[in-house]
C-alpha cells in the first residue's frame, strides 16, 4: 500500500508557522520568531490578508520587545495599509495607538522620524495613510498637528502620541 502525503495547504502551513513563531518567542528566540513571521507574511499577503494583518502585528510586538520602535510602527502601518476590510483597518489604528503609547511612555518618539522613507514610498498611493504618516512625523517632533482624520481611530492614535 502506498501512502500519499499531500502538501500542507496554505492555512495549515501558516498555522504551523504561527505556532512555531509563538513557541520561539516564548523561548526568547526572537530571531527565529521573526523568521517564522516573515515566512507568514510572504505566504499570506495575497491569499490570506487577515493572517497577514495578524502576522504584521505579531512582528510589531517582537520589535517592541527589542526596543525597535520604528520597526514596530512600520509593521503596524503595513498591516493597516493591507487591511482587507474596514473593521481591521480601524482595529489596526487601535493597536497602533497602543504601540504609540508604549513609545511615548519610553520617551523614544524621535526615533520614529528616522529612516521612514520606505514607508513613505509604500503609502504614497494612499492619500489618507500618507497624510497620517506625515501628521505622525510632525507629532513625534512635538509640532502642532491640526489635521482631523475622517476615521476616529486615526485621530485617537495620534492623540496617544501627543497625550
Amino acid at each position: 500500500m502506498v501512502i500519499k502525503y499531500e502538501p500542507l495547504n496554505r492555512k495549515e502551513r501558516i498555522a504551523r508557522l504561527f505556532r512555531e513563531a509563538i513557541e520561539a518567542e516564548n523561548q526568547k528566540d526572537l530571531e527565529t520568531a521573526k523568521k517564522k513571521l516573515d515566512e507568514i507574511l510572504h505566504e499570506s499577503m495575497e491569499e490570506e490578508p487577515e493572517l497577514y494583518f495578524e502576522a504584521c502585528f505579531r512582528l510589531a510586538d517582537i520589535f517592541l520587545q527589542e526596543d525597535n520602535y520604528r520597526g514596530a510602527v512600520k509593521c503596524a502601518l503595513r498591516a493597516i495599509y493591507n487591511a482587507p476590510n474596514d473593521d481591521l483597518f480601524r482595529l489596526g489604528f487601535k493597536r497602533l495607538a497602543d504601540i504609540l503609547t508604549i513609545i511615548k511612555d519610553a520617551g523614544r518618539e524621535l526615533e520614529l522620524t528616522e529612516n521612514m522613507d520606505s514607508l513613505r514610498v509604500l503609502l504614497k498611493e494612499d492619500e489618507l495613510l500618507s497624510s497620517f504618516l506625515e501628521a505622525l512625523m510632525k507629532a513625534t517632533k512635538g509640532e502642532e498637528v491640526s489635521v482631523e482624520f475622517p476615521v476616529k481611530e486615526m485621530n485617537e492614535a495620534l492623540e496617544a502620541l501627543k497625550g
